[in-house]
C-alpha cells in the first residue's frame, strides 16, 4: 500500500523507522517488569470467562439484594437479534426512600468492555452496596449494555456499531463528519484477509509513525477515535441510525430519572491509559457547576480534562447521552477506564489501533490461516480483558477503594 511518501521524505522516513523501532524496544523492555501488584484470590473471584456466567452472577446478586431490599425492582430487555436469541440488557434498581440523587452504574458498552465491568459492578453489589445509605440515594445497575459484544468478544453490535458512538436524542448525530478519518480510511481498514506475516502488518508501527509525522499523534488520535458515520465496515463507526439498545435503555432510566434532583453516571470502560490503573476520563464538561461538583466529588484523583496530549473526545458518548435523557436535570457523567496497554503513551495507542485494525479486517475478511485468527483474537481479547492476575486484582482494588469514597462526597453535596 502507498502512504503518499515522496523520495524527498526518505530521510525523515527512515529517521521515523530508527526513532519507531529504539521506542518499541524501550517500550517493551520497560512494559514487562514495571507493572507488579499484589494477588488478591478474593478479587479474582469476580472475574468470569463467559457472558452467560457473568450474566447469571449478576442476575443472582440482583436476586440477593431484593430478598434484603423489597423495593429492588430487577427486569431485563431483550436485544433483537438475527443470531442469537438470549442477549439481554440486565437491570437492577434499588430506589431511594426519599428520591433525592441517583447513581448510575454501567458496563459493556463496548462489549468485551463487559467482562472486567461486571466483575467491578458485582464486586459493588457485595461489598459496597450493603454499606451506602439508601435514605436519599438510589442505585440503577446497568449489566451489559451490548451483549452481542460482550458475548461474542467483540467491541461492537452485531452491525459493527459501535455503541459509544451511537448513542443521543438527536438524529443529526449521524449526519457528523469527521474529515480525520476518511482521509485515513484506507490504513484503518484493508479489505482483504488478515495476514499476520505481511509487510503491513509486520511494519505497522512503521506505517503509523509516517502517519504521525505527516498528521501529528493529537490529531492522528482525535481523527481516528472521534467516531465516524460513513464507513459501515470500519472501526469506530457510529451507524447511520440509533441502534435498539439506545431506545430500551432510554426507556428504563427516563422514568426512573425523573423522580431525582441529581444523577451521577459511572460507565465502566477498560482498554486505554497506563496499565494497572484507573483513568477518570468524561468528555469535555462546559458547565462550570457540574465541573466544580465533579471536582469536588475527585479531590485528589487525577481526571483527565482534555489538557493533554494524549486525549481526544468522541461523538455519540453513552455517558453523555444519559444527562440528555431528562433535560434539566443536575448530571454529573464520568467513565472509569482500566487501562490495560498503556495507550496513553504513543507506542501503547500504535499497538492498540492495530489490534483493532486486524480484530474488525479478520471479522469481515476473513483470516489468510487458523493461526492468524487465533493470533489476532487472543490479541484482542488481551487488550480489553487481560488474563494478568495482577491486572485483575488491580482492578478490584482500586474499585474497591475509589467507590466509598466518591459516593459519599456526591451524597455530601449540596445541589442547587
Amino acid at each position: 500500500m502507498c502512504f503518499g511518501v515522496s523520495s524527498g521524505d526518505e530521510m525523515k522516513s527512515i529517521k521515523i523507522i530508527t526513532v519507531t523501532a529504539f521506542c518499541f524496544l524501550f517500550h517493551a523492555g520497560i512494559s514487562a517488569d514495571t507493572h507488579r501488584t499484589v494477588i488478591d484470590a478474593s478479587a479474582l473471584g469476580y472475574f468470569q470467562e463467559s457472558y452467560e456466567v457473568s450474566r447469571d452472577r449478576f442476575r443472582s446478586l440482583s436476586s440477593e439484594i431484593k430478598q434484603r431490599y423489597d423495593r429492588t425492582q430487577i427486569s431485563r430487555l431483550p436485544v433483537s437479534s438475527h443470531m442469537d436469541k438470549d442477549l439481554t440488557i440486565d437491570l437492577c434498581y434499588l430506589p431511594a426512600l426519599k428520591k433525592t440523587k441517583l447513581i448510575i452504574i454501567s458496563c459493556g458498552v463496548h462489549g468485551v468492555e463487559g467482562f472486567a465491568g461486571s466483575a467491578v459492578q458485582r464486586m459493588f453489589m457485595s461489598e459496597i452496596l450493603p454499606k451506602v445509605d439508601l435514605e436519599n440515594t438510589g442505585i440503577f445497575l446497568i449489566h451489559g449494555m451490548n451483549p452481542y459484544g460482550f458475548k461474542y468478544v467483540r467491541r461492537v453490535t452485531e452491525d459493527n456499531v459501535d455503541l459509544n458512538r451511537n448513542c443521543d436524542v438527536d438524529k443529526a448525530l449521524f449526519a457528523s463528519k469527521n474529515e480525520g478519518y476518511s482521509s485515513l480510511v484506507e490504513f484503518l481498514n484493508p479489505e482483504k484477509p488478515v495476514d499476520m506475516g505481511s509487510m503491513g502488518n509486520q511494519f505497522f508501527f512503521v506505517r503509523a509513525a509516517i502517519k504521525i509525522l505527516q498528521k501529528s499523534m493529537k490529531n492522528l488520535r482525535q481523527s481516528v477515535l472521534q467516531g465516524q458515520y460513513e464507513f459501515e465496515k470500519g472501526i469506530f463507526f457510529g451507524g447511520k441510525d440509533f441502534e435498539p439498545h439506545v431506545a430500551l435503555t432510554k426507556s428504563a432510566l427516563a422514568d426512573v430519572i425523573s423522580d431525582y434532583d441529581a444523577v451521577f453516571g459511572i460507565d465502566l470502560h477498560t482498554g486505554w491509559g497506563a496499565r494497572n490503573t484507573l483513568h477518570l476520563f468524561p468528555n469535555p464538561v462546559e458547565n462550570p457547576t457540574v465541573r466544580a461538583a465533579m471536582e469536588k466529588i475527585f479531590e485528589g484523583y487525577h481526571i483527565d480534562w482534555g489538557d493533554t496530549e494524549d486525549f481526544y473526545t468522541t461523538t455519540g458518548d453513552f455517558s453523555d447521552f444519559i444527562g440528555k435523557i431528562v433535560p434539566g436535570k443536575f448530571y454529573i457523567p464520568m467513565s472509569f477506564e482500566y487501562g490495560t496497554m498503556d495507550s496513553h503513551t504513543t507506542m501503547g495507542s500504535v499497538k492498540s489501533v492495530h489490534n483493532m485494525i486486524i480484530e474488525n479486517q479478520g471479522f469481515h475478511y476473513g483470516y489468510k490461516t487458523k493461526d492468524d485468527e487465533i493470533e489476532v483474537k487472543k490479541r484482542f481479547r488481551e487488550m480489553y480483558y487481560p488474563s494478568s492476575d495482577e491486572w485483575r486484582s488491580e482492578v478490584i482494588r482500586q474499585a474497591r477503594e475509589i467507590f466509598p469514597v466518591v459516593i459519599k462526597r456526591y451524597q455530601a453535596l449540596d445541589i442547587k
